[in-house]
């Protein structure tokens, strides 16, 4: 990665993109680790998560996650999933964060050299484009390891640097808990891109690995 140690930084965390990315590769990310590397990189200045959540459960899977992340560093940024019904009876959760993002990205850019997006979704190169302007340096995030690869080809193109996120994974990736994950994402099908991975089968993940910190 190319980063200057004087310069100033932020993280803009698509959370459920991220968390599509890395399942696709097989890994679960550690955001201790994760949030270590990019301060090590730079001037740190802030590491926005972005994530809806299911307002009116009793309890979320993705508690414990939230918690310890708002607990350890990293900027929270949550809002109530719509939950509906599909053509074939199956239960989805839509949750999109992407105005929350850019807001949060447009309002901060004067005062960072530096922006970190991980997503790979299309609709951001208008962003990073308006952010660029502004003379900020972006980088994206994504990989383009899987088949179909996870990032769209109009924002990679736009990023100052694009970095896969595959060759971040012996940094990032969290070493407990990994066989488990792998074979409950091997048991697991799903074609939607929005929330349902994040809150698919990460229960007994984010319980273990984070409640207790």
């Amino acid at each position: 990665m190319n980063f200057y140690p004087e310069e100033k930084i932020a993280l803009f965390i698509d959370g459920s993109n991220l968390y599509s990315t890395a399942r696709s590769l097989n890994f679960d990310i550690d955001y201790k680790k994760l949030y270590q590397v990019f301060a090590n990189e730079a001037r740190l200045v802030r590491a926005f998560y972005y994530t809806a959540f299911i307002e009116d459960q009793e309890y979320s899977p993705l508690r414990p996650l939230i918690d310890w992340l708002d607990y350890n560093g990293y900027t929270m940024v949550t809002k109530p999933a719509k939950e509906f019904t599909d053509g074939s009876g199956r239960r989805k959760l839509k949750g999109n964060m992407d105005i929350e993002l850019a807001v949060d990205m447009m309002e901060l850019s004067d005062k960072i050299d530096h922006a970190v997006l991980f997503s790979g979704v299309g609709d951001f190169r208008s962003l990073v484009e308006a952010v660029q302007r502004r003379g900020v340096r972006i980088t994206v995030i994504s990989s383009i390891r899987v088949q179909p690869s996870m990032i769209a080809d109009e924002l990679r193109r736009q990023a100052d640097q694009f970095v896969d996120i595959s060759t971040l994974r012996n940094q990032i990736a969290r070493s407990s808990g990994s066989s488990d994950a792998q074979r409950r994402r091997q048991d697991t099908s799903s074609d939607d891109e929005d929330l349902d991975a994040e809150f698919l089968d990460e229960e007994e993940s984010y319980e273990e690995d984070y409640a207790s910190e």
